[in-house]
């Protein structure tokens, strides 16, 4: 009967959840279901699951609606738009096959970007259910009926649907539960929409009657009817669907064959145990054997191989890689060269990775270059297939202060009105009376999903062809997504590849090529082992000076450096771990640097702490640490502590699986003769620290690449702060890249149009900035200016340029107020004279151009003088920052007592510093009031550190950029000193004499 039921993932038009439609047809004592989506098959696997719970018989559809226009804009699209989409008709699969052939008729439409046919092709294992005879057609297929809803019954007998008796069945729709359901669909369609509510169509929304019927009243309506009825029940009885969770859904092999895959996984995992480790490490062969053993016992061969041949196809396109996360625990990922990471030099349990009693298949995190990761992408899919390789979905769900904007705008709320609510949800004095109905309708729609977007990186690559589980979306990269995500990827058991990209490797790989071409020399950045005992690198670890360094520039971790004196990798691996702010809000932190500095300040609670946790002086600071704990303390197997690990970052905290090891923990404990105090305590720590510690595996990786950034750094450094500037996205803005560029000995130059590329770039020491960065320049003026250049030489002079260079009157003035003509000795205003006398853009614009060289005629300018200052000004407009200090644009008379070189020398005194303003940490207290922490650069160019207490922040806020007169005392931390703010005001530039 229920031929049509829609979840909320009938996106912006649904309004239950799978459970909840499976719970509530469950009550009415239906007995069997068919799930019909618009356009869109998320959550077959849940909705089976759930009518397995329900005893109900799960059967799987797709309601095809056309739209006339999808949208593909950018990448956050619906599978396709709801909006404008006309009912089509709905397909249900008779088995397995049936669910193939309706993803893969919506999958074909999805890939051309085309809308659906009104008309279903012939399918051959799925039926389809018009809602009249469709335009042209006289006769139905054997498998095509038309839908009758209970309203339309009355209007049967004068009908002409009586002609076809034998293909009417009952279509009595599901899309919410009762009337407060029935607004929410509305209030959904409005913000689909985007429209009023009052101007809603009845065409672009669901009849009011969409509710669900008991089966008593769908028999009562259609008692006149018996044979729509006997229908119904022939066409659901003859649908049966599973959809099996296992890790036979994956790509099964990489040869041809599973015996092939072991052979060759074994040949390479031996062969590269050697060259890693060399002939004789029997423990380093030991291990890689037995990880080999627990690999083909649990069917991984074709997960390892697969990714080694990711990571292959990279490195012969000479790209660089990160192999990071849990795989790194793995020595047969370090001997095939997936990761750097060396699991023995560590002491990495492979069990973290893979286990026999994990539930969610592993995944390996693969880093690439932002600029590089859509090649490797393009591989996958073109060396796997398209049918069988998707990208995961995410989606984009309703919640908190856009859901308020949202029905604000549906209900015609003023927008003054609606920033009221969401700044002041409390304040109901001052609210719209409509807004309770934004709070009611609000709370029943926060969760919902809003549209499909892109997982950040993860890839499926199936067995059969991913349509038995799926349809597929074309997204705008040209790469398709599976409907479902990450979470219904892990139940159907799933194993996703995590194909990522980052800024930092980008700048990695751009340093490189820069110094091939500024100082002809090869940088290899891949002996990890020699750069990580570097002492030079050390040195330069240890001073915390490492602005652009991947994951170590921000300013807590330059704090975090500091105070413990890091100058090695494994302190650097422990440093990126407790700079979370898990650790850091538990106090571990702050005991760990006690612990680092004073050793001997503390007891061991348990002499396993002292053996397995001396390296991070007993404090448990990675997930590892947990397991560790749990299987040498309380004598869990590494399996079964993994487990206990993952369930106690907040999962299944209250499983069965759960329980049964929180008894088993104890009762070993008991066992062992330990004191009911010490193993609740054990436990206490345990169960906080695994909420927030760090995969360890995952801080080697990060403090790897931090060596390789830090290595371009000590030896390299103003190609490597070139090389930041050009990849954008890193902690910092530009303008303190550029400035890091100016301390490590760049000549800083504004752009030129005989010397800038479209990028920032490097001649000797002389640093060139970007024409990118000149705000409101075109790119495609910019590309021209550059090709032009290296195709016909440097440009003579302005008339030069504007006669090569199609350009606007606008565009010009920006490249002459930037400077980007000062190679002709003219000053500013000179030029702005000499443009009115030279360009002109209609000669070129209408294709006459000159026969002949044209003369300039001579004249004589009045004299023109630039300001000291019009330089800074004109380069704060148009790049966003001066490119001189901004010190220099202060009052002379203005300056503070010390330098950052000179505060150590001033420990709890007050004092006054000028300082630049760089960036700043907003943090809550226990009270709810608002703290900050600065970071700032004194007149010599260096970092010092400001603390911002509640009451000083009150009554002296921060103002903007610019340059402020700090007064505060001086206080350090573990010998990292900054200074306490008791008064702060921002100082005023000289006056801008251009206006």
């Amino acid at each position: 009967m229920y031929l049509n039921c829609h979840t909320y993932y009938s996106l912006k038009y649904g309004t239950l959840s799978p459970a909840q439609l499976v719970q509530e047809a469950s009550k009415k004592g239906i007995d069997s279901l068919v799930l019909t989506d618009i356009n869109n098959t998320s959550c077959a696997y849940s909705f089976i699951q759930a009518c397995k719970k329900h005893e109900i018989k799960p059967i799987l559809g797709i309601e095809f609606r056309s739209t006339v226009n999808p949208t593909t804009e950018d990448d956050d699209v619906s599978v396709f738009s709801i909006k404008d989409a006309r009912f089509a008709y709905v397909g249900i699969a008779r088995n397995k096959e049936g669910w193939k052939e309706l993803n893969a008729h919506l999958t074909a439409y999805s890939m051309k970007n085309e809308p659906v046919p009104m008309t279903a092709p012939a399918f051959k294992h799925a039926y389809v259910i018009y809602r009249q005879l469709p335009p042209g057609h006289k006769q139905l297929r054997s498998n095509e009926y038309i839908g009758v809803m209970p309203g339309e019954v009355n209007q049967l007998f004068s009908s002409y649907l009586l002609n076809y008796m034998d293909k009417l069945v009952v279509f009595a729709p599901i899309t919410f539960r009762d009337q407060d359901g029935y607004k929410t669909h509305k209030l959904l369609r409005c913000i689909d929409l985007n429209i009023v509510i009052g101007k809603l169509d009845p065409l672009y929304c669901a009849k009011a009657s969409e509710f669900i019927y008991p089966p008593g009243d769908i028999l009562k309506i259609f008692e006149r009817y018996p044979q729509i009825i006997a229908n119904t029940e022939a066409l659901l009885s003859r649908c049966s669907i599973e959809m099996h969770d296992t890790s036979l859904n994956n790509r099964q092999t990489f040869t041809g064959s599973r015996g092939g895959d072991m052979k060759l996984l074994r040949k390479l995992a031996i062969n590269g145990c050697i060259r890693r480790y060399g002939e004789r490490n029997r423990n380093a062969m030991t291990r890689t054997m037995k990880e080999l053993e627990v690999i083909d016992k649990l069917g991984f061969a074709a997960y390892f191989l697969i990714t080694w041949d990711i990571v292959r196809y990279a490195q012969t396109a000479g790209y660089h890689h990160v192999g990071r996360g849990s795989g790194a625990n793995s020595i047969v990922a370090f001997n095939l060269f997936i990761t750097d990471v060396d699991p023995m030099d560590l002491d990495l349990y492979f069990e973290r990775f893979i286990n026999p009693h994990r539930t969610s298949p592993p995944d390996f995190d693969i880093d690439f270059s932002w600029d590089e990761r859509d090649d490797v992408t393009d591989y996958i899919f073109k060396r796997y297939g398209k049918e069988h390789t998707a990208l995961l979905a995410t989606y984009n769900t309703f919640k908190g202060k856009s859901i308020i904007r949202e029905l604000g705008k549906v209900l015609g709320l003023p927008k003054a009105d609606i920033d009221t609510v969401v700044n002041e949800p409390l304040a109901k004095e001052k609210h719209h009376p409509f807004a309770k109905h934004i709070f009611k309708y609000g709370k029943f729609i926060e969760g919902f999903p809003n549209y499909l977007s892109i997982h950040a990186g993860g890839i499926l690559i199936s067995e059969e062809p991913l349509n038995y589980h799926t349809a597929l979306q074309m997204m705008p990269k040209g790469f398709a997504t599976t409907h479902f995500d990450m979470y219904g990827a892990e139940d159907l058991n799933f194993h996703k590849y995590d194909i990522l990209s980052q800024r930092g490797l980008g700048h990695i790989k751009d340093a490189v090529k820069l110094v091939a071409r500024n100082q002809g020399k090869a940088v290899d950045v891949h002996d990890v082992k020699a750069i990580k005992d570097d002492i030079e690198v050390r040195k330069q670890l240890k001073s915390g000076q490492c602005i652009g360094c991947f994951y170590i520039e921000s300013p807590a971790m330059r704090g975090l450096l500091t105070k413990l004196a890091c100058d090695n990798y494994v302190h650097l691996v422990a440093a990126s771990s407790i700079i979370r702010p898990g650790v850091a809000k538990s106090g571990m932190m702050r005991e760990y640097i006690q612990r680092f500095h004073d050793p001997e300040s503390f007891n061991y609670i348990h002499p396993v702490f002292e053996e397995h946790l001396r390296e991070t002086f007993g404090v448990m600071v990675y997930q590892e640490d947990v397991m560790k704990i749990v299987h040498h303390f309380a004598g869990l197997d590494l399996d079964e502590s993994d487990v206990l690990r993952r369930i106690m970052t907040g999962k299944k905290k209250n499983s069965d699986t759960f329980e049964r090891l929180r008894e088993k923990y104890f009762r070993n404990c008991k066992t062992r003769g330990y004191p009911e105090g010490l193993a609740e305590e054990v436990w206490r720590q345990i169960a906080s620290f695994s909420g927030y510690s760090f995969c360890k595996a995952h801080s080697a990786s990060f403090a790897v690449e931090s060596f390789q950034s830090l290595y371009l750094k000590t030896y390299f450094p103003k190609e490597f702060m070139v090389a930041v500037i050009n990849n954008f996205g890193g902690f910092y803005s530009t303008e303190l890249y550029v400035h890091e560029a100016r301390m490590c000995g760049a000549n800083i130059e504004a752009p030129c149009i005989n010397h800038s590329t479209y990028l920032t770039n490097i001649y000797g020491d002389d640093v060139y900035i970007g024409l990118i960065h000149i705000a409101q320049l075109e790119k495609k003026t910019a590309i021209t200016i550059v090709h032009d250049r290296q195709d016909n030489g440097p440009y003579q002079s302005l008339e030069d340029f504007v006669r090569r260079i199609n350009i606007s009157k606008e565009q010009l003035e920006l490249l002459i107020r930037v400077g980007a003509f000062r190679f002709t000795g003219l000053n500013k205003y000179a030029l702005m004279w000499e443009k009115n006398a030279v360009h002109n853009p209609e000669v070129k614009y209408n294709g006459s151009g000159h026969l002949f060289g044209m003369e300039s005629e001579e004249y004589d300018l009045p004299i023109l003088q630039e300001t000291r200052s019009e330089q800074a000004f004109d380069e704060i407009e148009l790049l966003g920052f001066p490119l001189c200090s901004p010190f220099e644009l202060l009052d002379d008379t203005i300056s503070g007592d010390i330098h950052t070189r000179d505060l150590k020398r001033y420990m709890h005194k007050t004092v006054r510093m000028v300082g630049y303003f760089v960036t700043r940490k907003n943090v809550t207290t226990v009270n709810r009031k608002l703290m900050n922490f600065g970071t700032w650069l004194d007149r010599e160019g260096k970092f010092f550190d400001t603390t911002h207490f509640p009451p000083s922040l009150a009554r002296y806020p921060f103002r903007g950029k610019g340059c402020y007169l700090i007064t505060g005392k001086v206080v350090e931390d573990f010998g990292f000193p900054s200074l306490e703010v008791t008064k702060m005001e921002k100082l005023p530039y000289v006056k801008d004499e251009r206006y």
